[in-house]
């Protein structure tokens, strides 16, 4: 590690929370605002994978200054407004990297191995490969304070480069391919375990490497879709467990890794259960149960529950649904989200409409609209950014659907897919799928043919299995309409299109 400037006798500044930037966000949960965000950069042709936590970070001042992708994206939403302004430090002010960089040759002597003027940019493109995700552990403490105090750990630059090659690897269907270039920059915590050594006791920075495995994996999914990473994510779990197994330096490193690993198992889960692995995905499921049961973690516990109710319905085990999905609701009793409340009454919906019964599931819809309409909450799971108004209209279209009410879950499905944040380009493939299926089964082929059209414009980007094998049960029920308008033309297409392995 390069020596730093600072001398050893001082001590690190604690965070300030940034009031302005936190005025800004408003009446806006962090994940909302994290969404606007995204809208944003997209309005300008930047690529941020902003989540609540980023937000989080930020208002609580451990982020003093933003990377320069997030600098013009934040610049662009208010417009007027300076980074001071929005309660950064300015980035001379900040130390690190970067702002080493920025400093004139005058300024004092370099640290040692490094020269005083920035990098050629072939240079510090490497530089930044190499130390994109790396932090110190926990006995660095003190020289991660003064390398990287106030930098953007979690987002340190934004690769186009990188976004590109995925983009077109997805495009020819190369899943091993994009797994292995999103997923490759996570294994730097994690490279004793594949080589099989004893694992030192983990410190802050595997936590955090374990905490952005699971931001990835998820970000993948809302793009993507399941089929192309749940190989690729299955060894960064492995390797997660090991380093619950080697110890850790504290006790709030611990409590990160066992967190982290819970939530990585559900995010393994369920890429097994979007891609159709329903063992595997039962198996990690209760894996992250269990992990949440030893450490007394509720918010993990309602976590796997939800999944595990989500699983028992696909898989047609409607009473284990309901049961799984009543047990979710009793561990998040204490969090104070009535938006996660919302959605486990949803799974428990499911589980009704899958038993018939009909009252059942509508009083679990009822509930769980009162409870959406209560609003977001700074006590909303990061990982429910996806569960907006789209997200709740999917899922009783869903259920109205297994009750055989198939206008109403057209209904349904239509507003799920038009509310849709472009940023869930699965879901807007799978809400569209489900519309497709349901005007189909309600005698209206030449519509669900054109929805149909619409799932496969979006399968160059998108490779889920259960997207695959609703548009698959779509394409029968239309087979004997050949005459109707549109219809031919989407059998032909349909049976022309790959299959992802």
């Amino acid at each position: 590690m390069t020596s730093s400037t600072v001398t050893s006798s001082q001590s690190p500044r604690p965070p300030r929370p940034n009031l302005a930037f936190r005025h800004l966000r408003g009446q806006r949960s962090p994940a909302e605002f994290a969404a606007a965000v995204r809208r944003a950069a997209r309005e300008i042709g930047e690529r941020v994978s902003c989540d609540a936590r980023y937000i989080g970070r930020v208002e609580a001042g451990e982020i003093r200054c933003p990377n320069y992708a997030y600098e013009r994206v934040f610049l662009h939403m208010f417009p007027g407004r300076t980074l001071t302004d929005l309660g950064f430090s300015p980035r001379s002010s900040v130390r690190g990297r970067a702002a080493r960089a920025e400093l004139p040759a005058q300024a004092g002597p370099a640290p040692a191995g490094t020269t005083g003027t920035a990098r050629p940019h072939h240079q510090q493109h490497q530089y930044d490969q190499q130390h994109q995700y790396h932090q110190p552990n926990e006995h660095d403490r003190h020289d991660q304070h003064q390398l990287h105090d106030g930098q953007d750990l979690y987002h340190p630059h934004e690769n186009h480069e990188e976004s590109d090659v995925l983009r077109r690897a997805f495009m020819t269907r190369g899943g091993a391919t994009v797994a292995a270039a999103s997923l490759g920059p996570l294994g730097l915590a994690f490279d004793a375990s594949a080589a099989g050594r004893p694992l030192r006791r983990a410190g802050a920075s595997d936590a955090g490497a374990l905490e952005e495995a699971v931001r990835r994996i998820r970000l993948l999914d809302d793009r993507h879709g399941a089929d192309g990473l749940y190989r690729r994510a299955a060894a960064p779990l492995r390797a997660a467990y090991a380093l619950l197994d080697a110890g850790a330096t504290r006790q709030t490193t611990a409590d990160r890794l066992h967190a982290g690993a819970g939530e990585l198992a559900i995010s393994v889960g369920w890429l097994a259960h979007d891609s159709g692995r329903f063992d595997d995905a039962r198996s990690h499921y209760a894996e992250a149960l269990a992990t949440a049961r030893m450490t007394g973690d509720d918010a993990l516990e309602a976590h796997a529950f939800c999944n595990t109710a989500f699983l028992a319905r696909d898989a047609g085990r409607p009473r284990e649904a309901v049961r799984a999905a009543q047990a979710a609701q009793r561990a998040a009793r204490s969090l104070g989200s009535p938006r996660l409340m919302s959605l486990l009454a949803l799974r428990e919906a499911g589980g009704w409409a899958g038993l018939a019964d009909r009252t059942g599931c509508a009083q679990a819809l009822t509930r769980a609209q009162a409870l959406y309409g209560r609003g977001p909450s700074d006590a909303d799971p990061e990982w429910m950014s996806f569960y907006g108004e789209a997200e709740l209209e999917g899922l009783e279209a869903q259920c109205w659907s297994t009750l055989g009410d198939w206008p109403r879950a057209a209904r349904h499905a239509r507003r799920a897919a038009a509310l849709q944040d472009p940023h869930f380009t699965r879901n807007i493939a799978l809400y569209t799928a489900q519309l497709a299926d349901d005007l189909a089964r309600g005698g209206r082929p030449d519509e669900a043919a054109a929805a149909g059209m619409r799932v496969l414009d979006l399968l160059d980007q998108v490779q889920s299995s259960r997207v695959q094998t609703m548009l698959a049960g779509t394409a029968r029920l239309l087979s004997p309409h050949r005459r109707a308008g549109g219809v031919s033309a989407f059998l032909e297409r349909h049976a022309s299109t790959p299959r992802t392995a």
